[in-house]
């Protein structure tokens, strides 16, 4: 998949652009779900990354991009469920992510990424 992080709120994959956070799973694209996390928005300063959003975890990777600053926090519930399942989790700003996303294969990977801050 070609992933590109095109500005501040906008990614491009496979030449769709989206403003908004998306999931990749294995070359599959969703919107994000983030509302069951929403609670945990103040307390974090943004709505982080939570077990409650219903995370895909049929790859052998999980690319998150962070945002354009890397501000997207990943709770420690999300970290300690990817080491249970085998699963190499790795959290970088969405730019690198994305290119990190485009080496990859499909079929191996599963990816959020943060769009904003």
């Amino acid at each position: 998949m070609k992933a590109r992080f095109v500005r501040f709120g906008v990614v491009e994959l496979d030449g769709e652009r989206y403003e908004r956070d998306v999931v990749v799973d294995r070359g599959a694209v969703s919107r994000r779900n983030k509302a069951a996390s929403k609670p945990l928005r103040e307390p974090n300063g943004h709505t982080p990354l939570t077990l409650a959003e219903g995370i895909p975890w049929d790859g052998r990777q999980l690319i998150v991009g962070t945002g354009a600053d890397g501000a997207l926090p990943i709770l420690d519930e999300v970290r300690e469920e990817a080491r249970r399942r085998g699963v190499e989790l790795v959290a970088l700003p969405t730019r690198e992510a994305c290119r990190l996303l485009s080496k990859s294969r499909a079929k191996d990977v599963v990816a959020i990424l943060h769009v904003t801050c």
